[in-house]
């Protein structure tokens, strides 16, 4: 196929196909459709290969985007599968949950729709697959060191393939019953299919992995991990909600939306008949504007909820018309903006809780709210409540999803000797991802905080490329981010 440079003057942006969320709501299947092959090397052909490329600046990893939309645009699927594959150990979980900041860094969207970045991605990746283009890549000499990776999000995976391909023995555990972390349990189903995270375990059990799964590391281990392993990784994430004071988040029925996403997963992989918090029927109310309150709206419609209302204490954003990006090449605000926002939801926008109020059971039967609006006060933003603004809305099911602050394994941290980062309750990291503890070093939401699968694979990477370098003196790991401000 002749590579055509004026494909962005010729050809519309075509976004990947959605079932319709009427049918899509019924079922647990992914809400995304495969793109048509020559569709996406059309698609393809919308990049301008530019001289700066600031999708590069837009993502993370780093990814060679012109470089592999050029090779799509041509039909070489091959030579666009080894690009993306340069600097992504898991393209298709960025293809799939990442929320694109390289589209919006486009160049196109300075006044136009930018490139379908994330739809050519996920169709290489595909493909490969499908073409037997994607194998095991043992390392051909081992170093005779041992290497500990607590925790098997992306972070953690990204971080234990770097070092088995460098040749250390890399051992992975994990506190759940499955691998994957917040990609197996807390990612809906719909969201992202879990085949995706087995087909890659495979390889990396093919490539020399161990995985030790209901393996919950806590401060009795720390003495095995240093007799047994030179170097000990941290990718404990950071499941630590932020926590609620209002009168009431006691009562029955108000539950933390890490309590409740799970479940539908394990729904799905056929250990629970149903959710032990089901929606069903239910008048949801869910207090928050991210993604994790996404996902608790998608899954409670599915599950057939009554009612689902969203509080988000920040004002409606401004609609956006097209994907021309304002802020350009940075990322503007996503909030209230996902699939699961077309399948049903009551928004409640500028709105904070005061308190739960109970049945005569204990069990929640409304949330009081009242309307804020944002002042600033010696240049710090308050939310100032609206007077006479004050109302009460029915609720059988509150689902709290106002974000993290930090991991949730401070016992082991202090085990091993391991710093919080000054003023956060992240892990404290210098330049070359290395903790207080000397040979423990740490990466992803563990340090970042709650943050893109996207960052979290571009960390795992780099701080792979640090411990190789510590424990054999250097490294041919790329290392393509630094630590975000995270220093002891």
């Amino acid at each position: 196929m002749p590579y055509d440079p004026q494909g962005f003057l010729k050809h519309s942006r075509v976004d990947t196909p959605k079932r319709p969320a009427a049918e899509r709501v019924r079922d647990w299947q992914p809400i995304y459709l495969r793109a048509k092959d020559d569709v996406v090397s059309e698609q393809a052909t919308r990049c301008m290969d530019c001289g700066v490329a600031f999708c590069h600046s837009g993502c993370p990893l780093g990814n060679l985007i012109p470089e592999w939309n050029e090779f799509v645009a041509r039909g070489d699927w091959h030579s666009a599968n080894e690009r993306l594959h340069a600097t992504n150990n898991f393209p298709e979980f960025t293809g799939w949950i990442c929320p694109a900041p390289c589209e919006a860094a486009c160049v196109l969207a300075v006044n136009t729709d930018p490139v379908t970045i994330k739809q050519v991605e996920v169709t290489i990746v595909e493909k490969a697959f499908e073409q037997d283009d994607i194998g095991p890549q043992p390392a051909a000499d081992r170093t005779g060191t041992s290497v500990a990776v607590v925790g098997s999000g992306p972070a953690g995976l990204a971080a234990a393939q770097q070092l088995t391909r460098a040749g250390h023995a890399v051992t992975v555990f994990e506190r759940d019953d499955r691998l994957g972390g917040l990609l197996r349990y807390g990612i809906p189903d719909f969201k992202m299919p879990k085949n995706l995270i087995d087909r890659r375990l495979e390889q990396m059990r093919a490539e020399g992995t161990e995985f030790r799964c209901n393996a919950d590391v806590g401060p009795d281990d720390v003495e095995a991990l240093r007799r047994d392993y030179d170097a000990v990784v941290l990718a404990v994430g950071a499941l630590a909600p932020r926590e609620l004071t209002n009168p009431g988040v006691d009562l029955a029925g108000v539950y933390q939306a890490m309590t409740y996403l799970p479940q539908g997963n394990r729904v799905q992989a056929g250990d629970l008949a149903a959710p032990p918090i089901d929606a069903r029927d239910q008048h949801v109310i869910i207090i928050g504007g991210g993604d994790t309150a996404a996902d608790c709206l998608g899954t409670a419609n599915r599950q057939g909820a009554a009612s689902v209302t969203v509080l988000d204490h920040n004002p409606r954003p401004a609609a956006r018309v097209g994907l021309v990006n304002p802020l350009w090449p940075s990322a503007p605000s996503s909030r209230g903006s996902s699939p699961a926002h077309d399948e049903g939801v009551h928004e409640a926008w500028a709105r904070e809780v005061v308190s739960f109020e109970g049945d005569t059971a204990g069990r929640v039967r409304a949330v009081t709210v009242e309307e804020v609006e944002i002042v600033r006060v010696n240049g710090v933003r308050e939310f100032r409540p609206v007077p006479g603004s004050r109302t009460e809305l029915p609720a059988d099911l509150v689902l709290l999803a106002a974000g993290f602050v930090g991991t949730d394994v401070p016992e082991l941290l202090g085990a091993l000797g391991v710093e919080h980062a000054p003023g956060r309750r992240t892990v404290g990291i210098d330049d070359a991802w290395r903790t207080s503890a000397g040979d423990v070093y740490a990466c992803g939401d563990a340090t970042r905080g709650a943050s893109l699968v996207v960052w979290a694979i571009a960390e795992g990477r780099a701080c792979a490329a640090a411990v190789d370098t510590a424990l054999t003196g250097g490294t041919e790991l790329p290392q393509p981010v630094r630590p975000y401000a995270l220093a002891l």
